[in-house]
């Protein structure tokens, strides 16, 4: 009788907050600010904490086991006969307490910890991009949550129409409260009022004229009547940690022909793009048919003295414990499963004209696909 060669026992390892950190945020459903252990092998999830999570850990989080650190702590000392022991010791007392023959690393595992298993001669393999992919296909519950995040965004637009509705334009600046209304002054205002719906935003966008050119410009300085303004909000829900994004353009004032027709092409290509998300659908064909509707309308992406201008960064992202997740739609190879959720924001970027960007949330399904945020369009407020 020839016998069957024992499966390895393999167990994925995380030490990181869950505060910051998606996969461990997700291996263990609730937010801790500091770095703590945890493993997973199949069903079993074992998370390791000190005295002051411990109880919180028990009541909140995932785990199917949880485990004192001081408890570790003081094992793995006895274990090694030392006084003091490190991260790898405690992880090389669990690895042998769990018969765990490879460890699994995300890609953003500490070096001075990794050190730390090779001294233990412990074999493990990086995993490059999510440790957790099951995390980039959504299930219903998340695709709520992500929804939440974007009613969070989308009460940070009702402000900005609000604040510019009650400014006036004086010698050729947005002013309110009689003040010129800066990039700052709004995007504090966005602030404020997403943390009232749960939300923390952080870097957010409200950037007009040429600085709306280059896309990830927070922005800074008075705001200009008549001139485009790019606002992209994406707050983190702080009572399960996923995010919602979207973005809108706004002008005080009066648009003229040029800024309508920019604003129309923009929104044109998002409806075309959003009506192309299914599942199986490619993403590299979604990006393509904006760039071709962009060079049917005369919009050219190229670089003039050395700035990038039109439109010349990708269609959309994943979105969920991480502001970009590694779904990509643009011209790369990728296709969209049941669970995705992404953004579709094309732009148009002309330094003297202005930039528009427009940007929304998708849930993909078998059957097609369902919008996650809502938000009005219009932007030119007189």
């Amino acid at each position: 009788m020839v016998k069957r060669k024992k499966r390895p026992v393999v167990a994925d390892c995380i030490f990181a907050d869950s505060e910051q950190d998606p996969d461990q945020r997700y291996l263990s459903g609730f937010s801790v600010p500091d770095p703590f252990l945890s493993l997973r092998m199949g069903r079993k999830s074992i998370g390791v904490f000190s005295d002051l999570e411990f109880n919180r850990a028990q009541k909140e989080s995932r785990f199917t086991e949880i485990l004192s650190l001081t408890a570790v702590d003081r094992s793995a000392k006895e274990w090694r006969d030392r006084r003091t022991v490190t991260v790898a010791d405690q992880i090389a007392w669990l690895v042998n307490v769990y018969h765990i023959d490879i460890l699994r690393l995300p890609q953003n595992f500490p070096v001075w910890v990794s050190e730390g298993l090779h001294k233990h001669k412990i074999d493990f393999q990086v995993v490059k991009g999510a440790l957790f992919p099951a995390r980039l296909e959504k299930t219903g519950i998340e695709a709520e949550m992500v929804r939440e995040g974007n009613r969070c965004s989308a009460a940070g637009f009702r402000i900005v129409k609000q604040t510019l509705e009650a400014s006036e334009i004086k010698e050729g600046l947005i002013h309110f409260e009689g003040k010129p209304l800066t990039s700052e002054r709004l995007r504090q205002e966005i602030d404020v009022n997403c943390l009232r719906m749960g939300g923390v935003a952080m870097n957010t966008i409200v950037a007009g004229g040429d600085q709306a050119c280059d896309p990830h410009c927070v922005g800074s300085g008075p705001l200009a009547a008549n001139e485009l303004i790019i606002v992209d909000i994406f707050p983190r829900m702080m009572n399960h940690g996923y995010f919602g994004d979207m973005t809108r353009t706004f002008l005080k004032g009066e648009a003229s022909e040029e800024q309508r027709r920019l604003v129309s092409t923009v929104h044109e290509a998002q409806k075309i793009a959003i009506s192309m998300v299914r599942a199986n659908a490619q993403g590299r064909k979604i990006h393509r048919a904006i760039q071709a509707l962009f060079e049917k309308e005369g919009y050219e992406t190229k670089e003039v003295n050395g700035v990038p201008t039109g439109f010349f960064h990708g269609t959309g992202h994943g979105l969920g414990l991480e502001i970009h997740e590694s779904i990509r739609i643009g011209n790369i190879k990728q296709t969209l499963r049941p669970g995705f959720v992404v953004t579709i924001e094309p732009g148009l970027y002309y330094p003297g004209l202005g930039g528009c960007r427009i940007e929304d949330v998708l849930w993909v399904t078998k059957d097609g696909s369902e919008l996650l945020s809502s938000a009005p369009y219009e932007w030119e407020i007189p």
